[in-house]
């Protein structure tokens, strides 16, 4: 049993280490000096032809040492004023600066450094139950952090570094203080109850804090980050239930949003047998034509629930006009999606390449993606030692024009900007942007703030590591899946709300109020196209998309009446 932090204890604690010592010799000089002086001052004091007590000795050293200077014991004679001066200028420099010194670096700022540490919670209270217990803060958690707020599902944050936590404190998160591979940690963080551990830290970091959460809980679900593929079945063998490949799901994510080199329809996600999609207007006969005037509806049965262009996102209405740069964003089953290419879109596939730049692993894992879905990427990548056999590279900076004209920029039907450094993501899309304006341009963003400033430099897509990473792992909860379409905008679940039960959807105008689109019903699990003449079920939920703010006017409209 490890000793208790609270109590008396604590405030001494750091005088028991390296800090006694100096404290101790410090006092030790102080007390020789005051010793030397008093028993020169007896001899100074015999010169002149006067006899003092010890006790007056040692309190005229004090008072002058001190700087108090009673004047009531006092020499005669030059060479006792001169050792007075002598006494009164080491005195000053010992006792009124070294030894607060002393006793501030020593003795205050420890107490001091004890009390804030006692600021930050080491364990959780009775309220952790069914919670989420995350491992540091970073873009993923941060953004299932906002997703649990939203949800109304508590959560913990243990975080190692003092000085983090009071911070992330401040700053309103629910943080708790300790190490991350003490089992202590996970017992005060009632790990046993949690309804979802998630660890986002290196790979071998990650195997620890599997290992140790197991001690503690050995059934409770585990979600971990991997980097490397090879960290997979180690991080399984550790005791992860699920682990989660970020940059292999970033790069499948992004390779999935290419839509220029057809008009097919491209399923994106799923729930249940209804198939959410995305299908090019250009290579069609829909471009010029509002959405009524194709009758997709009744033609091939999917519904259009939103049409995304140059990174807008907006919900679909009868009287949406589309153009040649619109992407439709569908909804239907398999049959409904197959009908949908059968009769409006043209099914040849373009032999055209599609750029990706950047040879790491997101590059690496949308080039996989792209050549199962039978199309041609070529890699760009400038560091030599990224470049692999078995698939086609093109050597060289992606900002230099001969690169990209050696790797088939006048001929690609896409190009996917996969790089980490959102800086040079931003440059490479307006770069690429001026000299194809007519390319489908889809850019990976690492920071949040950096998504708009990538839709502004003419990206037509725009996935981040965050949104991809934390709806992957907040779907492993099973409570309410979410879908990420593109950065901003979702497809999520909830209950019915009151204000809508018994209601149709024609009636109520849920996209002219809110913005938000209604995707389908979900009855029993069983996922199914909403009819818009009918009475909304009370024990149905409604899978809904949106962009964040359109979710956030559903949420303030409806959701607090459910």
């Amino acid at each position: 049993m490890k000793s208790s932090r609270f109590g008396p204890a604590r405030f001494v604690e750091p005088l028991r280490r390296r800090n006694v010592r100096m404290a101790a010799v410090m006092m030790m000089v102080v007390i020789v000096m005051v010793v030397g002086c008093s028993a020169l001052f007896h001899h100074m004091m015999a010169l002149e032809g006067r006899e003092y007590s010890w006790a007056t000795a040692v309190y005229w050293t004090l008072v002058t040492m001190s700087t108090l200077g009673y004047g009531d014991v006092v020499f005669e004679s030059d060479a006792g004023r001169v050792f007075s001066s002598v006494v009164l200028v080491t005195g000053a420099a010992f006792i009124l600066v070294l030894l607060p010194f002393v006793f501030i670096q020593f003795v205050f700022r420890p107490w001091l450094n004890s009390r804030e540490a006692a600021r930050a919670p080491r364990r959780v209270g009775d309220w952790a139950e069914e919670h989420i217990v995350l491992t540091g803060l970073d873009a993923v958690t941060d953004s299932i952090i906002e997703l649990a707020e939203y949800e109304g599902a508590p959560y913990v944050l243990i975080v190692p570094d003092l000085a983090e936590a009071l911070r992330l404190r401040e700053d309103g998160y629910q943080v708790m203080l300790g190490d991350l591979d003490d089992p202590q940690t996970y017992r005060r963080a009632r790990a046993e109850k949690a309804s979802l551990v998630v660890t986002t830290q290196p790979d071998t970091t990650n195997a620890n804090v599997a290992f140790t959460v197991r001690e503690i809980a050995p059934e409770v679900p585990m979600v971990a980050t991997a980097n490397a593929s090879a960290s997979v079945p180690v991080l399984q063998l550790a005791g992860c239930t699920e682990v989660v490949q970020l940059g292999d799901a970033l790069g499948r994510a992004l390779a999935r949003r290419v839509v220029g080199v057809d008009s097919r329809a491209h399923v994106i996600g799923e729930f249940g047998d209804l198939r959410i999609a995305e299908a090019n207007v250009s290579g069609t006969i829909m471009a010029g034509r509002t959405l009524a005037e194709t009758d997709l509806d009744a033609r091939a049965g999917v519904n259009v629930i939103g049409v995304r262009e140059k990174g807008t996102f907006a919900v679909a209405t009868p009287h949406v006009r589309l153009t040649s740069r619109m992407v439709l964003l569908l909804v239907g089953t398999d049959e409904q999606i197959a009908g949908y290419d059968g009769g409006s879109a043209d099914g040849a596939v373009l032999d055209r390449p599609v750029l990706v730049i950047g040879g790491g692993r997101v590059g690496r894992a949308a080039a996989a993606a792209l050549e199962e879905a039978g199309l041609r990427p070529v890699i760009v990548e400038k560091r030599a030692e990224r470049i692999l056999s078995g698939r086609a590279y093109v050597e060289g900076d992606a900002a230099v024009l001969e690169v990209l004209e050696r790797a088939g920029l006048d001929k690609a039907a896409a190009a996917l900007v996969t790089t980490h450094e959102d800086d040079v993501n931003v440059y490479l899309t307006l770069y690429l942007r001026r000299l194809r304006p007519d390319l489908q341009v889809v850019a990976r963003a690492t920071r949040e703030r950096n998504v708009s400033t990538l839709h502004r430099a003419g990206a037509d897509a725009v996935l981040s590591y965050a949104s991809i990473g934390a709806a992957a792992i907040w779907n492993t909860l099973g409570w309410r899946p979410r879908l990420v379409i593109a950065e901003g905008v979702d497809v999520f679940r909830t209950p019915m709300p009151r204000a809508l039960r018994g209601r149709s959807l024609r009636e109520v105008q849920i996209a002219k109020r809110t913005g938000c689109q209604v995707v389908a019903l979900n009855r029993n699990g069983q996922f199914e196209l909403p009819d818009h003449d009918a009475a909304l079920p009370s024990d149905a939920e409604l899978l809904v998309i949106g962009d964040e703010a359109a979710e956030q006017r559903f949420v303030e409209r409806y959701a607090g009446r459910r």
